[in-house]
């Protein structure tokens, strides 16, 4: 069996570093403890979107029902042969996941299949906690490691930063998401009379999520702060590209940081998790 989870808990690091190299970077910064658990979530959280976004030859509802019967069945049963699914349940069971975390990511992907536009303000927030905020509580209960009087302190901050995370993507994805599958996430935006003013709404809504959440950056546990700190400042930077540019910019091109400056970036985060206390 420990050959068998082991090998479970690698496969999520070889999908975290395929799918993307920026939170593998930010997961290497974090303490060897926490590395796996977290490339456990993010695995579960990785194949539940691409069902969703990309299986468009499949019966993409089949596949997420069958998803969370077969996620829930692991968890239950404490094992399953699918290594994404036994990975996650590895992560649930050690850390005491919550299960309405799991079932309210489950279903803003199910929402994906059948919205593509969000005009009621309460549609989307919940959407945004689903989709985002959940896995920075997952990630925050791999943290605290059973300290659950600095999960609920630091529960609203990391809320914040998945918050920020997310509407962060929805700006530099939002060309594809409306070519692609049809979706504005923002509610009352046009994609084709994507404003100025919706722009700085939306990016001074962001600003505030970041603000909320820095101060509970510094509060996390020492091996868990530098990694969270880089994938910060790497939003941040990917954020502040974004607010230098028009919104016909945004409707025709997607940002990225060069990894070049993903370099600095992650120098900048050694020296932050050797010095802070």
């Amino acid at each position: 069996m420990n050959l068998f989870d082991q090998t479970s808990l690698e496969c999520g690091r070889l999908i975290t570093n395929r799918y993307s190299t920026s939170f593998s970077m930010g997961i290497r910064t974090l303490h060897p403890r926490f590395r796996l658990s977290v490339c456990g979530i993010y695995g579960f959280v990785r194949f539940a979107d691409e069902i969703v976004d990309t299986f468009h030859e499949h019966n993409r509802a089949d596949l997420l029902a069958r998803f969370r019967i077969e996620t829930h069945l692991a968890i239950a049963e404490k094992i399953s042969l699918n290594p994404v699914l036994n990975a996650f349940q590895l992560t649930v069971n050690r850390y005491n996941i919550e299960a309405e975390l799991i079932d309210a990511f489950l279903d803003s992907m199910a929402t994906d299949l059948s919205r593509a536009r969000y005009n009621a303000p309460s549609q989307y927030q919940q959407y945004i906690y689903g989709s985002a905020e959940v896995v920075g509580l997952m990630c925050l209960r791999v943290f605290c490691e059973g300290d659950n009087e600095k999960y609920e302190a630091l529960k609203a901050p990391a809320r914040s930063l998945g918050s920020a995370f997310q509407k962060v993507n929805f700006l530099r994805d939002m060309r594809s998401d409306y070519d692609e599958r049809g979706r504005v996430y923002f509610p009352n935006a046009d994609f084709h009379g994507f404003t100025t003013a919706d722009k700085l709404s939306i990016e001074a809504d962001i600003q505030k999520d970041f603000d909320d959440a820095e101060e509970g950056i510094k509060r996390l546990p020492k091996g868990a702060r530098a990694g969270v700190y880089l994938a910060g400042i790497y939003y941040k930077q990917l954020f502040n590209k974004i607010r230098r540019m028009s919104p016909a910019c945004i409707q025709n091109s997607r940002v990225r940081v060069p990894d070049s400056v993903k370099v600095l970036l992650l120098l900048r985060t050694w020296a932050f998790g050797l010095f802070s206390t």
